[in-house]
């Protein structure tokens, strides 16, 4: 960028609009104020309050960068323009800004796009930095966890979802799960995961098992896969799953053959009866309220078999609790053809049941339905997806080890943002993140170089974005055994004058 195309930039820092697309109906379980009562007997309307707070204290972060960036391009020619900018930055965002962006201001102006995306990139890794903090708020309250999936006899329960970032409050808003060791979530575009992978998974879950290198109860447990597809009920034609056209019927169908191949796949490998369960689960994105499609006992599952949890908080809403879970069981009672076992129907009713306060949530604070129905993410997640913060339209999420397995993905990625920032005028934030095990010498090294390749594949891809300082990568790395989380790895700005740097943590 040139020193009139940064000029004309900061004369136009705008903030990035949001989708905001008025409520194409009434959320279908309640309607406040219009003589319904949208208080249901079973809602955790504690949990509610945390959650709230959580998502409004990780929104803050990113929703004052826009008025920061503003108020310090104001002071750029100010003689004590770098201690004020950092003091702002300091109070407004909580960290200081790249001293090298600021200092040369006098030459070129303020780089705008560079320093929206870097703070956009900045916030996410403070969200990361305050998980635990921010997590306390809301994990003890929340109605499934190890043990309880333990007791319904699962060792591991690994889910895949969608990588829409719409899918990113997945376990403590919609399903009101506490992560845990025992619970692993791995999304990929349609729900459509990589079954090679998942049979490694499995194996090694297996195996531990076995080993006794699981908690105490799990040795006669198994291992559950839920894949979950997503569709859009106010805009069904626009706004379901992009990887599949937006056409709900075949998001199902993908996700169902899916789990279906995977439990042949290892039946045939490691013989028969060592098949995962499985469990398919759909995702109105506009209502958070789930589908669960129920299997029978041999564990086939039907596609157009389901249990709604918007009709099950429509039908029961003004009953007691007692009433309410009655008719709750019955419901999965007449769903479940040929008969679940005890601890899945457990399972069932649990998040059938924790999914009633999700959508009494999305009813009292997001006036029934997401203003959102659709993409509104703050920047695109390369490799594998950061599991830390789970606040719904986070990032765009392309898992990938190499470009070249993630074009598709990235591709989307990259058309999504050029409606929600290039078109006003902001840089496409990218975050290429990959984990490592610090149990295995040289892990983060080579999770590094890992990184390199991939931000240069990306570089090199978008070449023309990435020469006109309409694309910003940062390297990240993560440890599966530590402490460190989300680690920047930082280089010299492309304009420093000098080649790459061994990288450094930040």
């Amino acid at each position: 960028m040139n020193t009139r195309q940064r000029r004309a930039a900061q004369q136009r820092i705008v903030e990035r609009p949001a989708l905001r697309i008025a409520p194409a109906m009434p959320n279908p379980a309640c309607v406040p104020g219009s003589g319904q009562r949208c208080e249901h007997a079973l809602v955790d309307q504690t949990l509610n309050a945390a959650l709230y707070d959580y998502e409004s204290r990780v929104s803050a972060r990113f929703d004052a960068i826009v008025d920061t960036l503003k108020a310090i391009s104001a002071l750029q020619y100010a003689p004590d323009f770098v201690p004020q900018a950092q003091a702002l930055a300091e109070q407004n965002l909580g960290y200081a800004l790249p001293e090298s962006q600021l200092t040369r201001t006098w030459i070129a102006g303020l780089d705008i796009r560079w320093l929206h995306a870097y703070c956009v990139l900045r916030s996410f890794k403070s969200s990361v930095d305050h998980a635990a903090v921010d997590k306390a708020l809301w994990l003890p309250y929340e109605a499934i966890d190890d043990q309880f999936l333990r007791d319904c006899g699962f060792h591991t329960v690994d889910i895949t979802p969608c990588a829409d970032g719409r899918l990113q409050g997945l376990l403590p808003f919609v399903f009101r799960m506490a992560p845990g060791p025992e619970i692993m979530v791995k999304a990929y575009a349609g729900s459509l995961f990589d079954i090679e992978s998942d049979m490694t998974d499995w194996a090694k879950r297996e195996i531990l098992r076995l080993s006794g290198g699981l908690p105490e109860g799990s040795e006669g447990g198994n291992y559950l896969k839920i894949a979950v597809y997503h569709f859009s009920t106010g805009s069904p034609k626009h706004q379901g799953c992009a990887a599949h056209g937006s056409n709900d019927a075949v998001a199902c169908e993908a996700a169902l053959e899916r789990l279906a191949a995977l439990r042949t796949a290892i039946d045939a490998t490691y013989g028969r009866g060592a098949a995962p369960d499985t469990l398919l689960i759909g995702l109105d994105t506009d209502l958070d309220a789930i589908r669960i499609h129920t299997p029978d006992g041999a564990g086939r599952i039907d596609a157009t078999r389901f249990i709604d949890a918007s009709a099950v908080y429509r039908d029961t809403n003004g009953a007691d609790p007692q009433t309410a879970r009655a008719a709750l069981h019955r419901e999965v009672m007449a769903q479940a053809e040929g008969g679940m076992s005890a601890g899945m129907q457990a399972l069932v009713e649990r998040l059938l049941e924790a999914n009633l306060s999700q959508i009494e949530y999305v009813i009292h604070h997001h006036a029934g339905r997401y203003a959102e129905l659709g993409h509104d993410e703050h920047f695109i997640c390369a490799g594998e997806a950061p599991t830390k913060v789970h606040v719904r339209n986070m990032y765009y999420f392309a898992h990938l080890s190499t470009v070249e397995e993630g074009t598709a993905d990235l591709d989307v990625g990259i058309r999504i943002f050029t409606g929600l920032n290039l078109a006003h005028g902001l840089a496409i934030p990218v975050l290429v993140h990959f984990t490592h095990d610090s149990n295995v010498p040289g892990g983060r090294d080579r999770a590094i170089l890992r990184c390199r390749r991939v931000k240069a594949a990306i570089e090199q891809r978008y070449a023309a974005l990435a020469t006109q300082g309409q694309l910003h990568c940062q390297m990240a790395v993560s440890d599966r055994n530590g402490t460190e989380l989300c680690c920047f790895i930082e280089e010299p700005p492309p304009d420093a004058g000098h080649g790459p740097s061994a990288g450094h943590r930040t």
